[in-house]
């Protein structure tokens, strides 16, 4: 049997990141993981969300990636992850992200 790879979260891009953040954790039952001035990360049962603002982060979403490194041109991001971004056939971002 073959194990498929992992969705990580989705991002979506919102004005207020304090703003939606507030909004989502009122109307559904989510716990928030992190948050910042630029970006919100919450947990629902099965998937996270990435609330993000345009000027720091795509829309996006992300599979997790054990073999991602910083020697292919990932980063290292402010909560410990190794990502790197590409886009598949019609130019959506997908974000290849190790813990």
């Amino acid at each position: 049997m073959n194990i498929l790879d992992t969705v990580d979260h989705i991002a979506i891009q919102v004005k207020s990141i304090k703003e939606a953040l507030k909004w989502y954790v009122v109307k559904f039952n989510c716990k928030i993981i992190y948050t910042d001035q630029t970006w919100a990360l919450i947990k629902f049962k099965n998937v996270k969300i990435a609330l993000v603002s345009k000027k720091q982060h795509p829309p996006h979403f992300a599979i997790l990636d054990d073999d991602i490194s910083l020697k292919n041109g990932a980063s290292t991001h402010r909560d410990g992850s190794i990502s790197k971004y590409i886009k598949d056939l019609d130019n959506n971002f997908i974000e290849l992200i190790k813990y």
